[in-house]
């Protein structure tokens, strides 16, 4: 029996991959626990007897961290590095060096955005994989930009030098000795580098808990179904958007069923609409096995639940590595790409035609789920990982 030590930023999205390797893992007989700056984040998405390690760092929304609207490109990447990524990292660190003396952990599972995870352990010398839940970074998204990939080296350097091994040359955001892509080849194109530590196990699906109560009955088996979302960390910005959605697929009720989901109430208090379904959560693994077609904002996670059901998309990104993971979509033959803040109903609608009618696109969705489900998931993943701790005692 090993011990793992799973280190994850306080972020949905980044979690609940985590949680079905975890499950398999927790499944096999050996021990898991969680460091997270939102135990009760953590707790909630791993379940309630999770062995969880709090400690300090923002969360999602705090003061200084919420993004000016207006940032793109390299000065949102910015943004999110030195207002959310470098604090939580040097908020966290002391946390995980305490989960780590208390667990005694065989090996540390750091998410490549949850930094201390990956540095605190290379410092104590203990083994550590890369869970990458998002394959913008090894998608050459810095290819042609080297002063944007010299000023993170830089970052990353004065970060190890306060938290971690100042001789050290660990990158955080890949382990040497393992790395966990989320992803495929197939769907990351052909800059997705290969190497013996790498292992493309594709999403993560399993182990999670039950999701919000949904009302199945109220799908129309005789209409073609679609699934808004625009995932849990974009409510302040996605307003306009999910107006003009629900008018578009108001235009096409003879023959399309929306499902909208609407945390924040953008679009008031729901309505007992049969042509479009309002709720403020849904069920989304469950619910994907149901739909035609998704639109989304191209989070890594959303796509690639998608794709697992062989669902083509409509991809509209907002920021951080949804342009990187559109372009994916796009250049798989999956999806249509439409720019989020200038999206119009009209717009919308004809690119969701495109989706629901075009043969190509749902072959290649079916392609990448072929794909997918060969990769491995969660239970590759655990694999991999009980093949480190053998190596590493």
């Amino acid at each position: 029996m090993s011990a793992f030590l799973f280190v994850v930023p306080p972020l949905t999205g980044h979690v609940n991959p985590a949680v079905g390797v975890a499950a398999r893992l927790t499944g096999r007989g050996h021990r898991v626990a969680w460091v997270c700056a939102d135990p009760a984040l953590a707790r909630r998405l791993a379940g309630a007897d999770a062995e969880v390690f709090g400690c300090a760092g923002p969360v999602p929304g705090a003061e200084g961290a919420v993004r000016p609207p207006d940032l793109r490109g390299a000065e949102a990447l910015r943004f999110l590095w030195e207002a959310y990524l470098l604090p939580l990292a040097r908020a966290m660190a002391p946390g995980v060096r305490a989960a780590a003396a208390a667990f005694r952990p065989d090996v540390v599972v750091a998410d490549q955005q949850a930094f201390a995870g990956a540095l605190v352990a290379d410092d104590l010398g203990l083994p550590w994989a890369t869970s990458a839940t998002t394959s913008a970074e090894f998608s050459g998204a810095y290819d042609g930009l080297p002063k944007v990939a010299e000023w993170l080296r830089d970052r990353l350097t004065e970060l190890r030098d306060r938290i971690g091994d100042p001789s050290g040359t660990a990158d955080p955001r890949s382990s040497p000795h393992l790395l966990l892509v989320f992803s495929i080849p197939e769907l990351i194109g052909p800059q997705a580098p290969l190497a013996p530590h790498i292992h493309y196990i594709g999403p993560s699906l399993t182990g999670r808990p039950a999701g919000p109560g949904f009302p199945w009955e109220r799908l129309d088996q005789a209409r073609a179904k679609v699934l808004v979302t625009l995932g849990t960390a974009n409510t302040d910005v996605g307003g306009r958007f999910l107006a003009e959605c629900r008018t578009a697929l108001r235009a096409r009720a003879d023959h399309v069923q929306a499902v909208i989901v609407d945390p924040g109430g953008a679009l008031g208090a729901p309505a007992d609409d049969k042509d479009v379904l309002v709720l403020p959560a849904v069920p989304q693994l469950p619910l994907l096995a149901r739909m035609d077609a998704v639109v989304c904002h191209a989070g890594h996670n959303t796509v690639c639940e998608a794709l697992w059901h062989g669902v083509p998309l409509v991809v509209a990104p907002i920021r951080d590595d949804q342009p990187v993971v559109a372009g994916q979509v796009v250049d798989a033959g999956a999806g249509v790409r439409l720019r989020f803040g200038r999206v119009r109903a009209d717009r919308l609608g004809a690119a969701l035609d495109t989706v629901l009618t075009d043969p190509a696109h749902r072959a290649a969705a079916a392609r990448i789920r072929t794909a997918f489900r060969a990769a491995g998931g969660a239970q590759a993943a655990a694999a991999h990982l009980e093949r480190l701790a053998a190596e590493s005692r």
